[in-house]
């Protein structure tokens, strides 16, 4: 069953140099394409973008594969783009058990098609250790609690 992204473009920061456009995935949903449409656009339709504050109004369009919403603020209107991708590809995924190199599954592929190796992530998880030398002087109760002569 394919996994779809539920991708948000919005922008980000003010003033015309200011602005960035931005890319979020809000949720992943497993199904058929219109499953991932129908839950995209219950999730675009509650979305409240960065930008305008205050917005005066709000207007959702359907695209091809999404929909487009258009706020209009104070002085001038911002939008946000939504839309469905299927996920083709995580470097942080777990790898399947049926894909590890020693399942008995990797031998019986045809000789000459090879799929490449998984990515590792970029950046690891720190592994658990002491606590940082400047946080070793807080206290984890403090003095004053359970003092019955403070007021």
């Amino acid at each position: 069953m394919p996994r779809w992204g539920l991708v948000v473009e919005q922008n980000l920061g003010f003033g015309r140099q200011g602005r960035m456009w931005s890319v979020g995935v809000m949720d992943h949903v497993e199904g058929t394409r219109e499953d991932a449409l129908d839950a995209l656009r219950v999730r675009a339709e509650r979305f409240e973008p960065i930008h305008p504050a205050n917005p005066k109004r709000r207007a959702l369009y359907r695209e091809a594969d999404g929909f487009l919403l258009v706020v209009e603020g104070v002085w001038q209107p911002f939008h946000c783009r939504f839309t469905v991708a299927e996920q083709l590809y995580d470097s942080a995924a777990p790898e399947p058990a049926a894909e590890r190199p020693d399942s008995p599954a990797r031998e019986q592929e045809e000789p000459g098609v090879r799929e490449p190796p998984p990515r590792k992530a970029l950046s690891p998880e720190p592994e658990p250790g002491p606590p940082p030398a400047w946080d070793a002087h807080v206290p984890e109760v403090p003095s004053w609690l359970g003092r019955d002569d403070l007021p």
